[in-house]
């Protein structure tokens, strides 16, 4: 077999490979829909391995963010919303959570999921009010 008859075989398979996988690196997380959102919110990291199903406290969910730990979301169904910038480049986002800290909120926006995990553009959020 020549080398011509090689190469343009290469070039066919990698171009009908191409088609049958597509190109993984340009593929977008699933679809962003606008939503609204009810939870805690409270520090990523007690969200994870303590288990928690709300705060410990409103100054402990503002200390952990004012040391850098990033703030979530966290729902009674146990989800979690990472907040994001919907700006590239990206811009930090505890500041749109820390006054809510330790705190229930409403926070509206566009939610992107990937990989299990789900993040929001937080285009509104304000305090729950408490039921009378």
């Amino acid at each position: 077999m020549t080398r011509a008859c090689k190469l343009a075989i290469f070039v066919a398979l990698f171009g009908l490979l191409t088609l049958a996988f597509g190109d993984e690196a340009t593929k977008k997380p699933a679809a962003e829909k606008a939503v609204t959102v009810k939870g805690y919110v409270l520090d990523s990291a007690c969200a994870f391995t303590k288990g928690l199903k709300k705060p410990i406290s409103a100054d402990c969910a503002t200390a952990c963010a004012k040391a850098g730990s990033p703030l979530v979301i966290l729902t009674p169904a146990g989800e979690i919303y990472w907040p994001i910038s919907g700006d590239t480049p990206s811009t930090e986002q505890n500041s749109k959570l820390l006054p809510f800290a330790g705190q229930k909120v409403t926070a509206s926006g566009k939610v992107f999921k990937r990989g299990g995990s789900e993040a929001m553009v937080i285009d509104h959020v304000e305090a729950q009010v408490a039921a009378k």
